[in-house]
C-alpha cells in the first residue's frame, strides 16, 4: 500500500509544476487514468485521518519565500491593497442556511489557530512557517450548510493572463480537518499581499496548490462540475491531482 501511494505522489509531482501542465505525457488520458485511481487510493487510505507535523520555531524559515503565481494586478485587488485592505469582506453563499460577509475584524476575532507547519510545493521544495487564523471548520458552522452541501470552493482574486480566474475546492470533511485554516498572519505579521494576504487558505495535510491565495469568495456547493472546466480548481482542470495528500 504504502509503495502505491509512493509511487502516485512521486509520479504526479514529476509531471507537474507550477506552471500548467503542457507537455505530451500529461496530456495523456491512459496517464490520467492511472492518477485518478492512485488520488482516490490516497484520498481513501490518508484522508482527513492524519495530521501535519507540527515544528518548532527554530524551525521556522526566516526568508519566506515568494512562490507561485505574480501577485494580482486586477483593479480590485489593487484598490484593496491601496486600503491596506480595511474594505475587504469576505462573503459566503451558496448552500448555505445563514449567508454572511465578513470583514478582517471579524475573520480576527475568530483567529485562534496558530500553528507552525510545513508548506510542501509540488515541485518537491518545503518550507516551514507559522501560520495563524480561522479553523475553517469552525468557520463554515457560522454560515450553517445545508445537508446537500458538499463542498467548498474558494474563489481567488487572481486571473491568468487568459482572464480564468483562479479557485480551488475542498469536500467539508477536508475543510473539517483541525488543521485547516483562513490563514491571517504568517510569521507573526498580517499576510502581506505577496504571500496570498489578506486572507488564503491553507491545508497543510496537502500540496501547496490546494492552499488558495487571495480568497475573494466562498461558495457552498453539492457539486463543482459547473465551475469552469469542473475539475474542482484551476490547476485540477490543468492536469493536477483534486485530492493532493501528502
Amino acid at each position: 500500500m504504502k509503495r502505491r501511494l509512493f509511487f502516485a505522489s512521486t509520479l504526479a509531482t514529476a509531471l507537474a509544476g507550477c506552471d500548467a501542465v503542457a507537455n505530451k505525457l500529461t496530456d495523456s488520458p491512459a496517464l490520467h487514468g492511472v492518477l485518478r485511481r492512485a488520488e482516490g487510493l490516497n484520498e481513501a487510505v490518508i484522508g482527513t485521518r492524519g495530521s501535519a507535523r507540527l515544528y518548532k520555531p527554530a524551525d521556522i524559515t526566516v526568508d519566506y519565500p515568494v512562490n507561485g503565481l505574480s501577485t494580482p494586478t486586477q483593479d480590485e485587488y489593487q484598490r484593496l491593497i491601496a486600503g491596506g485592505f480595511a474594505g475587504y469582506r469576505l462573503p459566503v453563499s451558496g448552500l448555505v442556511e445563514h449567508p454572511q460577509s465578513f470583514g478582517l475584524r471579524d475573520l480576527r476575532a475568530l483567529a485562534n489557530l496558530d500553528q507552525i507547519t510545513r508548506h510542501d510545493c509540488v515541485e518537491g521544495w518545503s518550507v516551514v512557517g507559522r501560520w495563524r487564523g480561522v479553523p475553517l471548520g469552525t468557520f463554515l458552522k457560522l454560515v450553517r450548510p445545508k445537508p446537500e452541501a458538499r463542498y467548498a470552493i474558494f474563489y481567488s482574486f487572481d486571473h491568468d493572463d487568459n482572464g480564468q480566474q483562479f479557485y480551488g475546492s475542498l469536500d467539508l470533511a477536508q475543510a473539517a480537518h483541525p488543521q485547516t485554516q483562513l490563514a491571517l498572519d504568517l510569521n507573526g505579521k498580517p499576510m502581506d499581499a505577496d504571500h496570498g494576504g489578506p486572507v488564503r487558505l491553507r491545508v497543510p495535510t496537502q500540496l501547496a496548490y490546494k492552499s488558495t491565495k487571495w480568497v475573494q469568495r466562498i461558495e457552498l456547493a453539492s457539486t463543482f462540475a459547473h465551475v469552469y472546466g469542473g475539475n474542482g480548481g484551476y490547476w485540477e482542470d490543468q492536469g493536477y491531482e483534486w485530492y493532493a495528500g501528502i
